[in-house]
């Protein structure tokens, strides 16, 4: 008698969603926010553009190969292709837009970078005053602020850290981001937008939201989010804030 054969574990390849992410190359924390965040059926295939400290130029370097790191990810076959860094989408107010035409004409699919996630998020929170936390340096930290000013919000307070590099950023522990948060968020804030997508602020989402009693939005949580939503894929993700419920917030 034959011994049927031993069945064979079970891998989900992307059976809902194969998207692909431009990340910095220092960046060591959005993959596993974003894989946490993601369900099983939705993959994500990263690719890395230099990037790794905060000057102006350093930042406006990350897209000089934009067109050939975007093609590498749609040799894959991937559905959507995020660019996925906070600081270079928000630099101006037409930067994502510049950045989304460049990739949808090279690779012919469909693009949205951090920029785009964040101001659906806040948008769908229904926020208007933003207190707004970066690790970033001076320069940064006012753009970001005069990019949400530009696209019709007020920012109500706030700090930075005075951070240059994704590996400083890195090293910052949740708890430590947590406290930090907890003494800087304004009360007159309609959402706490803690920003950069790479400071470990995933685990501390929802205890920032118990504390401050407001929605607290991360910009992989947005890219998360979007990226789900936009792709027709619902569903909570368990722990990581009010902008994954469906509900409609007043």
């Amino acid at each position: 008698m034959l011994t049927p054969p031993p069945s064979l574990p079970a891998i989900d390849y992307g059976s809902r969603l194969r998207a692909g992410v431009l990340i910095p190359s220092g960046n060591s924390v959005a993959e596993p926010e974003l894989r946490a965040m993601l369900p099983p059926e939705a993959s994500m295939l990263v690719t890395r553009l230099p990037l790794r400290g905060s000057s102006r130029t350093e930042l406006m370097r990350m897209l000089d190969d934009l067109e050939a790191a975007s093609g590498l990810l749609a040799d894959a076959a991937v559905e959507v292709i995020v660019f996925h860094c906070t600081a270079v989408s928000t630099f101006a107010p037409d930067m994502a837009a510049g950045i989304r035409e460049r990739i949808e004409k090279a690779t012919g699919r469909k693009c949205f970078t951090t920029a785009d996630a964040v101001l659906r998020a806040l948008s769908k929170l229904g926020a208007r005053r933003v207190s707004l936390l970066t690790p970033y340096i001076d320069e940064v930290h006012r753009r970001e602020v005069e990019f949400l000013e530009a696209c019709g919000f007020h920012v109500e307070g706030g700090a930075n850290l005075g951070l240059d590099t994704n590996a400083q950023m890195s090293e910052l522990e949740p708890q430590a981001i947590l406290d930090w948060a907890q003494r800087n968020i304004s009360d007159a804030a309609d959402v706490c937008f803690l920003s950069c997508t790479a400071i470990k602020s995933a685990p501390i989402i929802s205890a920032l939201e118990r504390s401050c009693g407001k929605p607290v939005i991360t910009s992989n949580q947005c890219m998360a989010w979007h990226l789900l939503r936009s792709s027709d894929i619902s569903g909570p993700a368990a722990g990581f804030g009010i902008l994954f419920d469906d509900a409609e917030i007043s």
